[in-house]
């Protein structure tokens, strides 16, 4: 009886967890109501609140953005050369560096509706969701959202803003920087970008 009890227990768990799992929109639809919170906020309007309010940004994108995966995609050919640590510093600099375009392309962004305009789901496994920005003057901006299934959520692998897709074109960028000059040549200008980047924001 008691083995009986444990097995039917074993089930509902597994089964309520099974439910609990959203969907790859329900995912951004979360994070992008939670950033527009973030960028409507008093707290953190004006210019001498950038990095507050960047702060509470990248939090909210790093819960569903995949940096290594990105990372990974990015490289391409280029990252199974790499050492162990060689990859720790590469996705921490490309991470500052995909948040900082992402922020970039959503941070004017406060009052304008945001629309979800397609689902599509892939062998359970990948998953792109469109969405559209409409603009005061009713410019539409799309920004579609590529995932996929981490075991158990969905994360994004890549951005595609009006368009252009965010790996994709710096696969482009850091392949022709490798090619032309050499790996280290690629960390050192990314390394420069970020400082320059941070004197920006102070």
């Amino acid at each position: 009886m008691k083995k009986l009890i444990l097995i039917l227990l074993i089930l509902v768990f597994t089964i309520s967890g099974a439910f609990a799992v959203v969907s790859p929109k329900e995912q951004i639809k979360k994070t992008v109501d939670k950033v527009i919170s973030i960028l409507k906020d008093p707290k953190y309007k004006g210019k001498n609140k950038t990095q507050q309010r960047r702060l509470a940004l990248r939090t909210e994108i790093g819960k569903v953005f995949d940096f290594e995966e990105m990372s990974k995609r990015s490289l391409g050919v280029y990252w199974k050369d790499r050492t162990p640590q060689e990859k720790k510093e590469f996705i921490e600099l490309y991470k500052d560096l995909l948040e900082r375009s992402y922020i970039d392309k959503i941070e004017s962004y406060t009052d304008e509706e945001v629309i979800y305009t397609d689902e599509k789901v892939e062998n359970s496994k990948y998953a792109e969701v469109k969405t559209k920005i409409i603009t005061k003057d009713k410019k539409e901006i799309p920004i579609d959202y590529r995932l996929y299934f981490a075991g158990k959520e969905w994360k994004v692998y890549d951005i595609v803003i009006e368009g252009v897709s965010l790996v994709s074109n710096y696969r482009s960028q850091f392949n022709k920087i490798i090619r032309n000059h050499s790996y280290q040549e690629l960390v050192k200008r990314m390394k420069t970008k970020q400082t320059e980047e941070l004197m920006r924001e102070k």
